[in-house]
């Protein structure tokens, strides 16, 4: 692994896209600390629906992000596939999303560095980043990649209806006026439709690593 004193690595892209994965591959590789950034807004839709309140009662998903703690986000309870669908619908909260920004920016800032992903994050969380990847796949494959998902935790879907989801998310997420799903200006693009997960692991780290070599002279 090349030498490095502090790195700062951000990836965006759309559900599905197999952004979290190779993100947690990355932070592994390169010793660094991980924020799926995604977590913090399916913590805040996981309070109100556990609480039986609305996802359009903004007062009540600011209060929750307000308490969102980065240190303390149960992935496995946080993953569920209803869960993303109302963490979508609540994303769209302006005052809700500079809460949680704020969050993820401190959690980017420390010493050494650190791997976020999530929709954002080169734009608007850490624009400064050392390296900006965006990943994409087509639609369809992300639908069978979220049913092998869901299927291998001993649920069962319908992929049209996961499709049809994913369509939905994307336009929110792609169309909403506060801090849209785009990638940076400066993003290196990945579409990952037809990469195995270690085609892009390698696809990235050369990325990387490139940047890294380029920083140390080499």
């Amino acid at each position: 692994m090349p030498l490095m004193t502090s790195l700062l690595i951000a990836i965006d892209g759309p559900a599905a896209s197999g952004k979290g994965t190779l993100a947690r591959r990355l932070a592994d590789y390169y010793h660094l600390p991980h924020l799926d950034t995604g977590l913090t807004y399916r913590a805040v839709a996981w309070d109100l629906l556990r609480n039986g309140q609305s996802l359009d009662d903004e007062a009540s998903a600011i209060e929750a992000g307000r308490h969102v703690d980065l240190s303390n986000l149960d992935k496995h309870a946080l993953s569920a596939h209803g869960v993303g669908e109302a963490a979508s619908r609540v994303a769209v909260i302006p005052e809700l999303r500079r809460i949680l920004v704020d969050k993820q920016r401190d959690f980017a800032r420390q010493p050494g560095g650190a791997v976020l992903d999530g929709r954002d994050i080169g734009t608007v969380v850490a624009p400064e980043a050392d390296v900006k990847l965006y990943i994409t796949a087509s639609p369809e494959v992300r639908a069978q990649r979220r049913l092998r998902d869901i299927e291998g935790r001993g649920g069962s879907a319908d992929v049209s209806e996961i499709l049809a989801d994913i369509r939905r998310r994307d336009e929110r997420d792609m169309g909403r006026a506060d801090s849209p799903l785009k990638p940076a200006a400066d993003a290196h693009l990945l579409d990952t439709s037809d990469m195995s997960i270690e085609a892009a692991f390698r696809a990235a780290r050369a990325i990387v690593d490139g940047m890294l070599a380029k920083r140390n002279g080499a």
